[in-house]
């Protein structure tokens, strides 16, 4: 697919890249009848000791699907994309489509029922059917054949594609005895239908853009590469093909070792905790398959830093509770139905204790242990992962400081352990991150674990979103983060805008970044604006303090524009001179925020209607625009309210 093959890190470990890297994997991998790490249902010691609650749910829940019509994506729904730029409507009914195969299959494995079998094949059948597997938003069919709807003949290798095949290869594995009883010639579309939608176009193109030949590199690359492998593990098991398999396995590993060279030796991941799941956990997903398929032969995980690093960025994020510091396009309160046994793997796999327990933390007495909601693979491995399933209750880690250096954020908190209390999150960076807003310079205030200056996040996803007219939408403008506008000036997108001068300092006592943020911004006249954000944990009470002073030309225009810091407030909010008091969400405690009496304050509130919004923050965000075209400096400071009862820690 490459022109020259690429050697990073995997190469460099696994000893490739040198010659014919086909009939290096061939000689290594299982057969197709063992190359998958999950036990077919006719393993009745696996399939009868799944945890009781998770099976219980699942069966239920595949109960309420029967007799229900399938989810139908049409393609009135799907051209939206292109009328009025909405993703929504055909993804929700594609997405459930799968879900409900997912607890379908997962039914079937648990109890063998012909019910399940039949509700299978049905959804099996339905997916064959499809006219395209690739997200309507993916798809360039439009600018390769004018078309608005899928080209059957050149399918769009994507996300949905990669996900649709590696869940009918999951479901080939768990479930092919019982087909080929009861629907025989049913695995045969299955395979079909995977070499001429994802194995042939994986050969075909080489302007894939997620496979980073342009040095690009983002977390679209190992989510597909992963399910490209467990295609061809899977389905590619006519002996006539062991060559094919052993070519697509070896171009596979080539791809995920651009994404693995591009990830920096602190693990950070630019897109944030969310990001993570369906970026370096992808990677960490395919290489413990990849050392499964080669009994260990090739096993990276432990042996790379910036993997090894990698695993413990949830737990690094880790405000509190569900609440996460999120950047670029993350939610800060994200849902729990995570793959958490995926983490506790790759956890036990390096020795990340650290990043064992936070997994471990995020299990509810009484509840499930896994889900359909991430794909089929990832119910199955968490169903039948038995240290997973057996591992003690565990506490998160919660780190008191964290510095990730590639990506210039720090997160500080009062002691190591405890969400109790203040904690300080604040970012350099540059304004050409992946799923980037323009947001340099800004910061997270919490108390007791829940975001009270916040970052609000990103709505639900149009065909908007990722085109020409991003910052259009208002989540990505910096006029909504918790920094200044500077003489009408909001900071502009691109990886030149950047932080400068950026110094971390961590201490008992204070933990603090400062940088300079004027890079950010195309502002008449501006020389420097240089901010100090810092967790102060001296003597008495622990508070945040944020410093700012900049340095500006003299404005000889005939009236200067205004120059203004900004504050995204979550909670109630109570304003009077020179303060704010804030009753944050979740029962936090509230908080007050100080500034200079003399710097006038305006509340502006934005009225939140996406629920990928409201569902984190509720009906409304509150903005504080502080005042400042005459000043040089400003001082503001995060205390716990004065009025609130003593922390009685």
């Amino acid at each position: 697919m490459s022109e020259q093959q690429f050697t990073g890190p995997l190469a460099r470990l696994f000893g490739t890249g040198t010659g014919d890297g086909a009939a290096e994997v061939r000689g290594i991998l299982l057969p197709p009848s063992a190359a998958l790490p999950v036990p077919p249902a006719t393993d009745r010691a696996v399939w009868t000791s799944v945890d009781s609650v998770t099976a219980h749910d699942l069966v239920a829940r595949a109960e309420r699907d029967l007799g229900i019509p399938w989810p139908l994506p049409l393609a009135s729904q799907a051209v939206r994309v292109h009328r009025d730029g909405d993703r929504d409507a055909w993804e929700t009914l594609a997405f459930e489509r799968q879900r409900r195969l997912s607890r379908a299959a997962a039914a079937a494995a648990l109890t063998l029922e012909e019910q399940w079998i039949d509700e299978v094949a049905d959804g099996v059948i339905l997916l064959c059917e499809q006219s395209s597997w690739c997200w309507p938003a993916h798809d360039d069919t439009r600018a390769r054949h004018g078309a608005v709807l899928a080209t059957v003949d050149d399918p769009f290798l994507d996300l949905g594609a990669g996900e649709v095949a590696g869940q009918l290869a999951w479901l080939d594995r768990l479930l092919g005895t019982q087909l080929d009883e009861r629907y025989p010639g049913v695995r045969a579309r299955i395979r079909r239908e995977a070499r001429l939608r994802i194995i042939d176009p994986f050969l075909a193109r080489p302007d894939w853009h997620w496979l980073g030949l342009d040095g690009d590199v983002h977390n679209w690359n190992p989510w597909i590469h992963g399910n490209v492998l467990v295609t061809a593990l899977q389905l590619l098991d006519d002996p006539a093909e062991a060559d094919l398999r052993a070519e697509i396995v070896a171009l596979v590993v080539e791809g995920l070792d651009r994404y693995v060279a591009s990830l920096p030796d602190d693990g950070a991941i630019d897109e944030g905790y969310s990001y993570w799941w369906n970026g370096a956990c992808r990677a960490l997903e395919a290489l413990d398959l990849l050392s499964f398929a080669t009994e260990g032969r090739w096993d990276a995980a432990a042996a790379v830093e910036s993997l090894r690093q990698t695993v413990a960025f949830p737990h690094r994020m880790h405000l509190g509770g569900d609440w996460y510091l999120n950047l670029a396009d993350g939610q800060a309160r994200p849902t729990r139905e995570q793959p958490w046994h995926a983490l506790h793997r790759a956890a036990r796999r390096i020795g990340d204790d650290g990043a064992r327990r936070h997994a471990a933390a995020q299990r509810v007495p009484g509840a499930p242990l896994a889900t359909e909601r991430e794909g089929l693979g990832r119910l199955l491995r968490g169903l039948t992962d038995a240290v997973w399933r057996e591992d003690a209750a565990a506490t998160s880690p919660l780190p008191r400081d964290t510095w990730l250096p590639s990506t210039e954020v720090l997160i500080a908190r009062e002691r190591t352990g405890s969400a109790a209390g203040l904690t300080l999150a604040i970012k350099g960076g540059h304004n050409g991150e992946h799923h980037n807003h323009n947001d340099v310079g800004s910061f997270v205030v919490a108390v007791d674990g829940v975001p009270v200056l916040v970052d609000a996040g990103r709505p639900t996803y149009t065909a908007a979103t990722f085109g020409p007219r991003r910052y259009d939408i208002w989540t990505m403008q910096s006029a909504w983060h918790n920094v200044p506008e500077v003489r009408g000036a909001a900071q502009s997108p691109g990886a030149g805008y950047a932080a400068s001068v950026v110094r971390p300092s961590l201490g008992d006592e204070r933990t603090a970044l400062s940088l300079d943020i004027a890079g950010a911004y195309e502002a008449p006249g501006l020389r420097a604006w240089r901010r100090r954000a810092a967790l102060d944990r001296g003597a008495g009470e622990t508070r945040v303090v944020i410093e700012d002073a900049w340095d500006v030309e003299p404005w000889t225009g005939p009236a200067e524009p205004p120059t203004t810091l900004r504050l995204l407030v979550a909670g109630e909010v109570e304003l009077s001179a020179g303060a704010l008091r804030v009753l944050p969400l979740g029962g936090a405690r509230p908080v007050s925020v100080r500034w200079t009496p003399e710097v006038p304050a305006a509340l502006v509130t934005r009225s939140l209607s996406d629920p990928v919004l409201s569902e984190v923050w509720g009906d409304a965000l509150t903005r504080v625009d502080l005042l400042v075209t005459e000043h040089r400096s400003l001082r503001v400071t995060v205390e716990l309210d004065a009025a609130t009862d003593k922390d009685s820690r």
